[in-house]
C-alpha cells in the first residue's frame, strides 16, 4: 500500500494481510528498533492500542485483511550515551522519584489518561519539548490538570514545537522512551524522523 501524506492522511483502505499487529507502545518502539538497527524499512503496522493510537483516534480496530484509516507519522530519535534509539510517541526524562525537573519530548499528545502534549500531531514534523521544574503546589495542581490538557500555558513550564533539540541536566536524569526505562542520562539530542511510519488505525 503506498500512503503519501496529504492525499492520503486519513483515507480508509484495505489493512495488507503482512502488516505487522501492534498494541502497546512498547511493541510499536521494538518494531521500529529492529528495523533501524537491521537497516531495513520500517514494516507497515496494524496499530491497536497505545499513546500514539489514542492520539491518532484508534480504536483499536485496525487488523490485516480488514479495513483501517491510512496515515503516515514520524517517529523521534535520539542519542543516549553515544547510542542511537527511537520512540513512537514520546521520550520522558524525570529526576528519581518524580521530584524536581523533568523534560518530555512528545511525538503522541496523549501518555496514558494523561493529555501531556495537547498540542502535539504525530505528522507534522515538529516534536513537542516540554521542559519544567514545578514548585510542590504547582506540581500538584498540574498533576490534576494532565488528564485535560490544561497544565499549559504555565510560567514554570516551557512548552516548544522543534524538529530537533539538545538537552543538557545539571543532574542525571531518568530517560523512558515509549514507557521503557533506558538509565540516566545528563546530554540528550532528540531529533524528528519524518514520514518514517506508515500506520492503519
Amino acid at each position: 500500500m503506498t500512503v503519501e501524506r496529504g492525499r492520503d492522511w486519513g483515507g480508509r483502505g484495505s489493512v495488507p494481510a503482512d502488516a505487522v499487529v501492534v498494541s502497546t507502545n512498547a511493541e510499536l518502539r521494538a518494531v521500529i528498533t529492529a528495523a533501524r538497527r537491521a537497516d531495513r524499512p520500517i514494516p507497515l503496522v496494524a496499530l491497536r492500542g497505545g499513546d500514539l493510537c489514542r492520539t491518532l483516534g484508534g480504536r483499536g480496530e485496525a487488523v490485516p485483511g480488514g479495513t483501517g484509516t491510512r496515515v503516515v507519522v514520524d517517529i523521534g530519535s535520539v542519542l543516549l550515551d553515544g547510542r542511537l534509539h527511537w520512540f513512537a510517541a514520546h521520550l520522558v526524562a524525570r529526576s528519581p522519584g518524580g521530584m524536581g525537573r523533568w523534560w518530555v519530548a512528545a511525538n503522541a499528545a496523549h501518555h496514558g489518561n494523561w493529555n501531556l502534549a495537547p498540542r502535539a500531531h504525530p505528522g507534522d514534523g515538529l516534536l513537542d519539548v516540554l521542559d519544567g521544574a514545578l514548585r510542590h503546589a504547582d506540581r500538584l495542581a498540574a498533576w490534576r490538570r494532565l488528564g485535560r490538557g490544561d497544565h499549559v500555558p504555565h510560567p514554570d513550564i516551557d512548552y516548544q514545537r522543534i524538529p530537533a533539540v539538545q538537552a543538557t541536566f545539571d543532574r542525571p536524569l531518568t530517560v523512558r522512551l515509549d514507557g521503557e526505562t533506558m538509565g540516566r542520562v545528563r546530554n540528550l539530542s532528540v531529533r524528528i524522523e519524518p514520514e518514517a511510519l506508515r500506520l492503519a488505525v
